[in-house]
Formats: structure tokens, sequence, C-alpha cells
């Protein structure tokens, strides 16, 4: 009986490792390349070329990069708090690989598919701010504090509108979890009747990944570049590959509360002839395309016209278009039942 349970544990435990190593190996040559992918598409909205002497099309240069930062010394600040100063970045990029447990890119398909997926993320995304406020505090420089400082603020006051669109997608779908809300919009997609919840979502998770024009974090003009100016080597590599990270995770939830996930935009294309992860791969592609275009496009605001937009306008207009949402669903009779 006891070699029966240790062999039933010692599968599930492969089984597990497998499922992870299915989901963070792609999605570290997805961050490579969406390195490459960025600087392609603002060259060509900047009328040039990008990328284009490491290997053909320059397709090696995320390679390229990555060996250049493993090969640099790391420069540990006079006064700086090694352990801690080491940790953030740590931090930062494990919560953005983690949150990729509870991720289906196709029905059914997720390392954990617990019934309270949507909670497990938002988890996640509150404690992303750890990560930056450690190393503003753990770099012993004013500059660095000052960015981690801007960066908690900001990501706190964004992450209060992302709450309540949540809750207005999880009222109109009746569960918490991921997979159950993708196939709730079999019929149609949230995207459409919730179109200010999904603007003010995918605006949000902009201010959230500290991407332009929501970038004060990093402010080169004002405070050097922010909470990471201190860093060097791998331990900048992390926070680098974290934002990136971030970016997907922020378009795959995209995709998951409002585009249909996996699900097909054209009903008439056999599931067979695309399959759905092709699709919920599309769809990610899309959102990291418009968060491109939009650094490409846009100045950075000024610090009070980003809280502002945060406390000013998203604040209200989530509050108010949840308790409307809840309305129409109560009086009509359509409210789900989980």
């Amino acid at each position: 009986m006891n070699a029966f349970f240790f062999h039933t544990d010692l599968g599930f435990l492969i089984l597990t490792v497998l499922k992870t190593l299915a989901v963070v190996v792609p999605l570290l040559v997805g961050v490579a390349y969406l390195t490459y992918f960025e600087r392609k598409v603002m060259g060509a909205i900047q009328l040039r070329k990008g990328p284009n002497v490491t290997g053909p099309f320059g397709l090696w240069q995320p390679f390229a990069d990555a060996l250049k930062m493993m090969f640099k010394e790391t420069i540990f600040p006079a006064g700086a708090d090694r352990v801690l100063f080491t940790l953030a970045p740590m931090i930062t990029f494990g919560l953005a690989v983690t949150a990729w447990a509870v991720i289906p890119v196709n029905n059914g398909w997720a390392v954990a598919n617990i019934n309270v997926g949507i909670l497990y993320l938002f988890a996640i995304s509150s404690l992303g701010v750890y990560g930056i406020i450690i190393a503003g505090w753990a770099s012993n420089s004013k500059y660095a504090f000052l960015g981690a400082l801007r960066s908690a603020a900001q990501m706190v006051s964004y992450e209060v509108s992302m709450g309540f669109v949540i809750v207005t997608v999880l009222i109109c779908a009746g569960s918490l979890n991921l997979n159950d809300i993708v196939l709730a919009q079999r019929h149609l997609w949230y995207a459409i009747p919730l179109f200010p919840m999904f603007i003010i979502f995918f605006i949000s998770g902009i201010a959230e990944t500290n991407r332009a024009p929501f970038d004060l974090a990093e402010g080169e003009t004002e405070i050097v570049a922010g909470f990471f100016v201190e860093y060097s080597a791998m331990t900048f590599a992390l926070f680098f590959l974290g934002e990136y990270a971030n970016m997907i995770l922020v378009s795959a939830m995209t995709t998951l509360l409002f585009l249909g996930g996996w699900l097909s935009p054209l009903p008439f294309v056999p599931f067979t002839l695309v399959p759905g992860v092709i699709w919920f791969l599309v769809k990610i592609l899309i959102c990291l395309f418009v968060f491109v275009w939009v650094r490409a496009t846009l100045p950075r605001l000024r610090y009070d016209q980003l809280m502002s937009l945060g406390w000013k306008v998203f604040l209200p207009l989530s509050l108010a278009w949840l308790v409307i949402t809840a309305g129409f669903l109560e009086i009509f009779g359509l409210l789900p039942h989980a």
C-alpha cells in the first residue's frame, strides 16, 4: 500500500514538473523574442530597421543580449543591503512566472485548474510591488527609493480599478475559475457588452507594468531610471525579464477575461483546423502589439495626470459600470448561479 502511494505521488510530481516546464520554457523564449518584436515594431514605426545584424534578420539578438548580461559583473552599491538587493529582482521575476500556473492556454490546459484562479492572479499581481519596494530601499540610493515609491503608488492606484473590472466579469460569468470564464464567452465575448471595462482593464494593465506612457517609475529625465538604477548584469536582466513577462501576463488576462481566450473569433472555422492554443497566442500577440504601439506613439504623462486618471476617472467609471452591470443582470434575471 505504501509503495502504491509512493508511486502515485511520484507520478503526480513528475507530471506537475513536466506541465510546469511546458509553460515556463515557452514563456522564457517568448519573453526573449518579445524584446526582438518590440524593437522591430518600434523600428518600423520610427522608420528604421531595428535589430538586423546578429543572425538572419537579427533573430539571434535576444540570445546575444542574454550572453552579454550573463558575463557582465554584478556591481553592489556602497552601503547596499546585498541580500535584499539580490533578492528583489528574483521576487519580481519569480512572481511573473508563478502567475502562469493558473493560466489556461486551451480548454483544461493549465498547470493548476483551480476554482479560485482569478483570486490567485490578483494576489500574485498585488505581491509584485514588494520586489520594487525592496529594490528601491536596498539600493541605498535616493533616486532608486523615489522610483520605488512612485511605482508602488502607481501600482496600488490602478489595482483598485482592475479589481472592480474583474468583479464585473465574475458577476457575468458566475465563476472564479478562468476556464469557466472563457467558456461563458462562447456566444459573446465580454469585450463587447463590457467595452468600457475592457479599455479600463487594458490601460490599467499598462500602468501596472510601468510601461509608457505610464513609466513614471523609470523617468530618466527626473529620477535617472528609477528603482533599478543601481542594478547591472543578471540582476538588471531579471527586472527586465520580469517586466516583459508581466506584459505577456496582462495580455493573457485580457484575452481570458474579455477576448474569449482560446475560442475562435470565426465560428465557421473548424476547431481541428486552427487549435484553440493558436487563437490564444494570436490574441496575446495583438495585445502585445498595442503595448508597443502605445509606447512608440504617446509621450510620458506627468505624475499628477497619472494619479488623476486612476483615481478620478477609472475608479468612479469602473465602480459605476459594476453597479450598472449588476443591476441589469438582476432586473432581467440573468445573474448566473455559481
